[in-house]
């Protein structure tokens, strides 16, 4: 099992060797000749002046939370440039108090009970991969990170509509693996594919950039459910409606303020039964410019 880097993308299992980094350094300063290239190697967790949780919680939320540091500064930021050079320069601030893991609905409901009777601002957090700030209590105020990390099965597929309900705390990996014994795909790569969820494409909206074809989110949501302040929100499953606005754009971009997403309803398509790579050259870029946006018009 691979471990997350708390402070940049990948896992630590997967960090380049030291042979790699040399081969890299050598390439990118033929490029970048005038370029400061002193290492800045990642801080020990413990050795960072962490500052200690603000809240407690009741012994039937114990099981939920944790006050681990390192657990604490991997849900302090997300992925940006930035947010990385940060962490590498043990930089501390605004980091959430706790981090709490539920591991149902329920346990959802209660953390954010807990939080709104306590006054402790609440944010939900998928796979991380945020580059605009999203995960970042950046307030100086008490806050919880509620990482639905667990919340990760396809729960149900329906053969006959092509769909699947999904948690939205399920990574991209794990939704193409649980489809596949069924011969169907959700077919959603953006970038982030390795380490983002089902509810923060939701949230964020995201855009599959290996697809030319289904590319939104948007799309391929059927109905999503929702935890709110004023209760659970689900919308209903349809293949189509004109009857007023559409509750799940709502939510769709909301970015987690409106509510935590836990499930939702996905339309799939079948798994391609062949497949072909081709390479092709240019001249000139704007020739290639113009045969992407041909591939693109054609819908294939």
């Amino acid at each position: 099992m691979s471990t997350r880097s708390w402070w940049g993308w990948g896992s630590d299992e997967a960090a380049l060797t030291s042979a790699e980094i040399d081969d890299l350094l050598t390439r990118v300063a033929a490029l970048l000749p005038d370029h400061d290239f002193t290492d800045h190697p990642p801080p020990a967790p413990q050795s960072l002046p962490v500052p200690p949780p603000r809240i407690s919680v009741p012994a039937t939320l114990s099981a939920v939370f944790s006050d681990d540091v390192r657990e604490r500064l991997c849900h302090a930021r997300g992925k940006a440039f930035r947010d990385v050079v940060r962490n590498l320069h043990g930089d501390v601030s605004h980091v959430p108090d706790l981090v709490a893991r539920p591991r149902t609905e329920t346990d959802v409901i209660d953390v954010l009970d807990f939080c709104s009777a306590n006054a402790v601002a609440a944010i939900p957090y998928g796979g991380g991969s945020s580059v605009v700030g999203g995960v970042e209590p950046r307030f100086d105020h008490p806050a919880v990170t509620l990482d639905l990390g667990r919340l990760d099965r396809v729960v149900e597929i329906d053969d006959v509509t092509r769909s699947a309900r999904i948690q939205a705390g399920a990574l991209g990996p794990q939704i193409e693996d649980q489809l596949r014994p069924a011969g169907l795909t959700l077919r959603h790569f953006p970038q982030s594919f390795e380490f983002s969820s089902l509810g923060g494409w939701l949230a964020t909206r995201a855009g599959g950039h290996f697809a030319t074809l289904y590319t939104h989110i948007d799309d391929l949501t059927e109905s999503i459910r929702a935890i709110t302040p004023a209760g659970v929100s689900e919308s209903r499953r349809l293949p189509a409606s004109g009857a007023g606005p559409s509750p799940d754009r709502l939510f769709l971009g909301s970015e987690g303020t409106l509510g935590v997403i836990t499930e939702a309803w996905m339309r799939l398509q079948g798994r391609p039964r062949f497949g072909t790579t081709v390479s092709m050259g240019f001249d000139r870029f704007h020739d290639a410019v113009l045969a992407t946006r041909a591939i693109a018009q054609a819908g294939l």
